[in-house]
């Protein structure tokens, strides 16, 4: 029996602008956040069973969300209706306040973040109600997610080249994303974990071992060609690694015989835009974190073993976002550290 999906939302341009603006937006209600993200996929065609998935949300509410929608534009994206909702007994302008400070100001007694009983106290209201507050507005203050941005004055040709493959693959051809996976642990711990128990995490210890040479990529760029049908050109998605520019695999690339190879670097201090890094972190996190090896020959079994089940029922890394998405991310980036150091410069 034929699935029966919705068809696109009908959003115009000035709608999905809007949306768009709300979707990034750090001060508006979690719900308004969240509603004007699964507009936009549903204007995209994306089922509404898969936009409930990944709003956390039954498919009922998101259909509840693309009527009301439909009878009322962006300005009933987030909006309670009438008679519903808990009648809040805060004083005016204190969920703003709370919301303001969270992201403004650091605590008097030269804490790096505010804690929900610090802030409770500083305003004199319940910590609980701070919790909540923080919920709706998405607020985590005591995460610190790191971030590096690139200085590579050729960022966005790259990015656009990279990106744009991803967006519209290239016709009879294969591509691959490459890139070394180190710190891959090839032997046993140096020193015995530390077993899980409440109140701490299951410990280990960390070690390397030494990454490729550009006589191991070549001789990985030769296993590729003599796979890969003759008719097909080959593009190759990596980083600026020494070893992948090296003067005898540049040698090799300029033969005529190689003349279907392509080579799209990405930008420097951008690994993310390489997707083979997405399915590292996979290996990683659910073969290779805690598993102990004794030796090279042991951790590429478990490796080659684990990639055969993954492949028995794959799961593809699809890209969304354009180029002109990410580089205007970036630029805003840019543009408020150049604030807070403007700021900082006395």
């Amino acid at each position: 029996m034929p699935v029966v999906t919705a068809a696109p939302l009908d959003v115009s341009a000035e709608q999905r602008a809007r949306l768009e603006q709300m979707a990034r937006s750090t001060s508006l209600p979690h719900r308004s956040v969240v509603q004007a993200k699964a507009l936009l996929w549903a204007a995209e065609g994306v089922a509404n069973e898969e936009i409930a998935r990944r709003s956390g949300v039954d498919a009922d509410t998101v259909r509840r969300w693309r009527v009301r929608f439909a009878e009322q534009g962006v300005d009933g994206v987030g909006a309670i209706a009438k008679g519903r909702g808990r009648k809040s007994w805060l004083p005016d302008g204190t969920v703003s306040e709370v919301v303001r400070i969270t992201r403004e100001e650091k605590p008097d007694d030269t804490s790096t973040h505010w804690t929900t009983r610090a802030l409770a106290d500083r305003l004199g209201i319940g910590k609980d109600t701070v919790a909540r507050i923080w919920r709706n507005h998405g607020l985590q203050p005591w995460r610190v997610e790191t971030f590096k941005l690139s200085d590579d004055p050729d960022f966005e040709a790259k990015l656009v080249d990279v990106v744009g493959m991803y967006m519209n693959p290239p016709e009879r051809a294969v591509v691959f994303s490459f890139d070394e996976k180190t710190q891959c642990q090839a032997l046993d711990r140096t020193q015995p974990s530390l077993p899980m128990k409440p109140g701490r995490a299951g410990t280990m210890t960390h070690d390397c071992r030494k990454r490729h040479t550009a006589k191991d990529v070549k001789a990985f760029f030769r296993w590729i060609d003599l796979r890969v049908p003759p008719e097909l050109d080959i593009h190759v998605v990596l980083d600026n690694l020494s070893a992948h520019n090296a003067p005898e695999v540049k040698e090799w690339l300029a033969h005529p015989r190689r003349a279907r190879w392509h080579l799209h670097f990405t930008p420097k201090s951008s690994s993310w835009v390489n997707l083979v890094e997405r399915f590292f972190k996979e290996l990683t996190e659910r073969r290779l974190r805690r598993g102990v090896f004794s030796s090279v020959d042991e951790l590429v079994h478990a490796i080659e073993l684990w990639i055969e089940h993954w492949n028995d029922d794959p799961k593809p890394f699809v890209w969304h976002k354009t180029a002109q998405e990410i580089i205007e991310k970036v630029r805003r980036g840019r543009a408020t550290l150049h604030q807070i150091k403007s700021a900082t410069d006395h």
